[in-house]
Parts: structure tokens; sequence; C-alpha cells
């Protein structure tokens, strides 16, 4: 199952994922993944109405079909993913934000890590 027709909006949808990993959107990560937005979408993207609207789609979404959704994409996007180490960063900067991770968050950040494992060869 693959939801997102670009990379970046599917990247924008794993950053929602893992700010809500611990079952709350803290501020200050929400803030890091703004950060971040502005080197995902171009400059006439309005970042506040595309957060807001991966947001709504990350809560809309059936949180029993993810792994199949994290699967499916990563491998239909694999060759042109960026350097996965630059993923898998990005998503650790998000869940330290708010200067705590918890339990959740870390298992959430390996479980992609072994997705994107699994379907990215490292690069460079």
């Amino acid at each position: 199952m693959v939801i997102h027709a670009t990379f970046p909006d599917f990247i924008l949808f794993l950053y929602v994922h893992m700010s809500r990993a611990d079952d709350s959107y803290d501020p200050l990560e929400l803030s890091a993944i703004k950060g971040k937005m502005s080197t995902l979408f171009s400059e006439d993207t309005d970042l506040e109405r595309k957060l807001y609207g991966a947001i709504r789609e990350y809560n809309s979404f059936d949180k029993s079909k993810l792994n199949d959704l994290f699967e499916d994409t990563v491998k239909h996007f694999s060759e042109t993913t960026p350097e996965k180490a630059h993923i898998l960063k990005d998503l650790g900067e998000i869940i330290q934000a708010d200067g705590k991770v918890d339990e959740s968050e870390k298992n959430a950040l390996d479980a992609l890590k072994r997705i994107i494992d699994h379907h990215v060869e490292a690069k460079g």
C-alpha cells in the first residue's frame, strides 16, 4: 500500500509518525518537523498547511496498517531515496526535540530503521 505520490510527502508522514509515537504531539517536536520541512518542499509551499494536513492524514489512517504502509512505501521509493543515515538522523532529532526519548519513540525508530535497512542500500 502506497498512499503518497511523492517522497517528501512520505517523509513528512514519517516525521509525524515519530512525533506521535509517544501518544502526543509535542510542540518542540512539531517545531523540529517544521524546520526540516524547508529542505523537503519548495519555497512557495505553505509549510503550516502541509504539516497540519499530514497530521490529519496520520490521525485518520488505520494504525494497524502502518507497518504495511512503511514497508511498501520504502520499497517503492528505494531507488530514489537519499542517504538512509540522513533520514534516520532526522527522525532521531525529532524524537529528541522535547528533551526526552520515550521507549515507544525508541521502538518506533528501531522499527523504521529495520524497514529502511531492509529496502535501502547504504549510499556513500
